[in-house]
């Protein structure tokens, strides 16, 4: 039988539940570390044998939960929906999620715990920093960079060459037509930057 871990029981946890199975995982097992029924992450410690998965989408927490896990010495699952494509020059990185109906075109390069969420469409040579959530039916041209810890918002679309900073985050819907620093808010069509994230 082959067993996970999926760390976050949340509605995200649910959802990568389902592409564990999709990939041949026959028993899903929840952790969390919150008051509810499921086990937390001390109870399972010394089960390094199995691999993890992660179902948080807040990225900064998905980043924290990924290095205890990792200096814990278990494997970090990386789970591709079978519907989605990814080419064969393309890498991903451990701990990611590649959900249903994703497309990621050639020499694309996928950082570790990334979300790559239903959808979405990750073009020729487009780098993608580690701990990012590229949210449902987001649209990224060719050669877009994306910085570490940033959020790209339902629905948007960002054109070629286009370099977005890290721990930025963009809005649902916006379309993204210039460089984006680190630590900025921004949406609309236009895409405009609208403030500064203090860390």
């Amino acid at each position: 039988m082959k067993r996970i871990y999926i760390y976050g029981a949340s509605g995200h946890g649910l959802v990568v539940a389902d592409i564990a199975r999709a990939c041949g995982y026959d028993e899903v097992v929840f952790v969390d570390d919150g008051d509810n029924e499921f086990q937390s992450f001390e109870e399972i410690i010394s089960n390094t044998n199995i691999p993890i998965a992660f179902g948080v989408g807040a990225n900064k927490i998905r980043k924290k939960l990924f290095e205890k896990v990792e200096r814990s010495g278990f494997k970090l699952a990386t789970l591709i929906h079978p519907s989605s494509i990814v080419s064969q020059s393309a890498t991903i990185g451990k701990g990611s999620v590649v959900m249903p109906l994703v497309i990621v075109n050639a020499k694309a390069q996928i950082g570790n715990g990334v979300i790559l969420n239903s959808g979405c469409v990750i073009e020729h040579e487009c780098s993608i920093g580690d701990f990012v959530h590229i949210s449902p039916s987001v649209a990224l041209a060719g050669n877009v960079s994306i910085g570490e810890l940033t959020h790209i918002g339902i629905g948007s679309s960002v054109i070629q060459g286009i370099s977005i900073g890290s721990s930025s985050i963009v809005g649902a819907g916006s379309v993204v037509v210039k460089n984006i620093k680190n630590n900025k808010k921004a949406y609309g069509n236009p895409c405009c930057m609208i403030g500064d994230i203090i860390e």
